[in-house]
């Protein structure tokens, strides 16, 4: 039984993942990476994000990315590892953290007391997180945490965003949703990306989306407008509890309090960066 507060872990979660998150939009991934030879940003996303796995292919990471085309993955990898190594990939990955966090919070704010205290209860939460049947956290737990505040700050959450995600496709795959499905589903949430990008960095087809609408509309899930369905919003919610079951035990192992002033500071660093531009505007939503 837990000793939380109902969803305390989510929205804990839902505070710190964006900061990881962030690198993924910034213009400073691209310029490391340039720097390396490696321009396309779809091969920049893959070998960034992908490099904790080693020199994989891409059934590797069309598995453990879960919603995106495998004919795009298999545009990037293996053939990317001929141009770069993954130790080379993280390391620019890292740099382009440090310059994106450094860039949209200020100095100050990575200088301060509260991004070290962030820091250490992120770590101690990580703590609790479980390996098995967990292929991006296990591969982001093997690297070693960064001596800077706000770096081993952004590597604590990157160990509790992908040991949630990879929870999350278990639920997922409980409930019958391919990758498609689930990104339809999510977005008609109101919660999840656009369809724009989706269709602009999953690759994904329009054909394909109205497919996935249809099969969906064909389970009761999504209505003739393609809006969620009684049904519908009872199996996105599901996931999420089934998914925060999962996700329980670095929160637990945190404390309610400890919880309480994780999520108060990562609020306060998201709200930083948003305000400066971290995030595309139109990134959410179902248009």
């Amino acid at each position: 039984m837990s000793t939380l507060p109902p969803r305390a872990g989510r929205r804990c979660h839902n505070a710190v993942n964006p900061l990881h998150s962030s690198v993924y939009f910034s213009p400073d991934l691209g310029k490391e990476f340039a720097e390396l030879g490696i321009k396309d940003e779809s091969r920049v996303y893959f070998a960034s994000r992908g490099a904790a796995l080693g020199a994989v292919g891409a059934g590797t990471v069309t598995a453990t990315f879960y919603n995106f085309n495998h004919e795009l993955v298999a545009r990037h990898l293996p053939a990317v590892w001929s141009e770069i190594t993954p130790a080379a990939a993280l390391d620019a990955r890292l740099r382009a953290a440090d310059s994106t966090l450094r860039r949209v919070l200020g100095e100050e704010v990575i200088a301060s007391p509260e991004m070290a205290e962030a820091a250490g209860l992120a770590l101690r939460a990580a703590e609790a997180c479980t390996s098995h049947a967990r292929p991006l956290y296990a591969a982001h737990a093997d690297l070693p945490v960064p001596d800077q505040p706000h770096l081993a700050f952004w590597h604590a959450a990157t160990l509790l965003r992908e040991h949630r995600g990879d929870g999350h496709l278990a639920a997922l795959l409980s409930a019958g949703l391919d990758p498609l499905e689930a990104l339809v589903s999510h977005t008609a949430t109101g919660k999840g990306m656009a369809p724009r990008w989706i269709l602009a960095t999953r690759g994904w087809r329009r054909t394909d989306w109205d497919s996935a609408v249809e099969r969906l509309q064909g389970r009761g899930l999504l209505d003739a407008e393609g809006e969620l369905t009684e049904a519908g919003t009872a199996l996105r919610a599901g996931l999420e509890e089934s998914t925060d079951r999962m996700d329980a035990a670095p929160y637990e192992h945190l404390g309610e309090e400890g919880v309480a002033r994780l999520t108060e500071l990562g609020r306060g660093f998201l709200f930083t960066a948003a305000s400066a531009g971290a995030f595309p505007a139109d990134l959410v939503g179902k248009g």
